[in-house]
């Protein structure tokens, strides 16, 4: 029930007046549902942009014509003889892995090889390298196993190659340089992680990739007084067993 008062301001407004504050709401109400439809109903259509902010503007296209120029090249080439400041590198070992056109067979005098690095190394390498190459480097990674579940599921299209081990005697005969060129730029399937991994980080799974290789592979002359140690022998179950307790 409306209080008297209001009913009476309401008779005293002019006629027609609630048709013209119904309207208004309604038309007030247009804006936002558009707003709103537009937010969440696909279109063919361009947006409507009321504020620029430079999206749009006077430039040139790859490939167009500009006749500024009388070639009217809009792409111009490079001028010779000239650098880009990206590509200034004076240290060549440090960011490159190449000392005078060759892969570096040493560290660069930034990096100190010690337990902290090996542990910067251990956890990038896991970061990025562990679910192809595996916990030890042997290529056998979790993308390595889901990849043969695919591949011997028969899924359409499921093509795969074994990523490389660590521990093959190729890889084990490159350059320190050449594992860092490797990590930054990639090769053959292996994508390159120069924008994802810092040059310190690099190096660092560098000296971690040595070290799994060292720690798989070591022969017993690499450590001092290996032959006063003890040995474990694989003992095949059956092999010591006397006639008398064989059964």
């Amino acid at each position: 029930m409306l209080p008297e008062k209001l009913k009476t301001m309401l008779s005293d407004l002019p006629p027609g007046f609630m048709y013209l504050v119904v309207l208004a709401t309604s038309l007030a109400l247009v804006p936002p549902v558009l707003i709103l439809r537009a937010r969440a109903v696909p279109s063919e259509h361009r947006r409507i942009h009321l504020i620029q902010n430079m999206d749009n503007q006077p430039k040139f296209f790859d490939q167009q014509e500009n006749l500024l120029f009388r070639d009217t090249r809009s792409m111009r080439p490079r001028v010779p003889g000239t650098v880009s400041r990206s590509q200034m590198i004076g240290d060549t070992h440090y960011f490159l892995g190449t000392v005078d056109g060759e892969f570096a067979t040493t560290f660069p005098s930034q990096v100190e090889v010690d337990e902290a690095l090996l542990e910067r190394g251990r956890i990038s390498f896991e970061i990025y390298c562990l679910p192809c190459h595996g916990v030890q480097g042997k290529g056998d990674g979790i993308i390595h196993h889901r990849a043969m579940v695919l591949l011997n599921a028969g899924t359409n299209g499921t093509t795969w190659v074994q990523p490389k081990s660590l521990h093959e005697e190729a890889i084990q005969d490159y350059p320190l340089g050449q594992i860092y060129w490797t990590i930054t730029n990639g090769v053959r399937n292996m994508a390159g992680y120069k924008s994802q991994i810092r040059v310190e980080d690099r190096w660092a799974i560098v000296a971690w990739v040595e070290a799994l290789q060292l720690s798989q592979d070591a022969s017993p002359d690499d450590v001092p007084g290996a032959e006063s140690l003890p040995t474990i022998n694989n003992v095949i179950p059956g092999d010591d067993m006397d006639e008398e307790g064989d059964s």
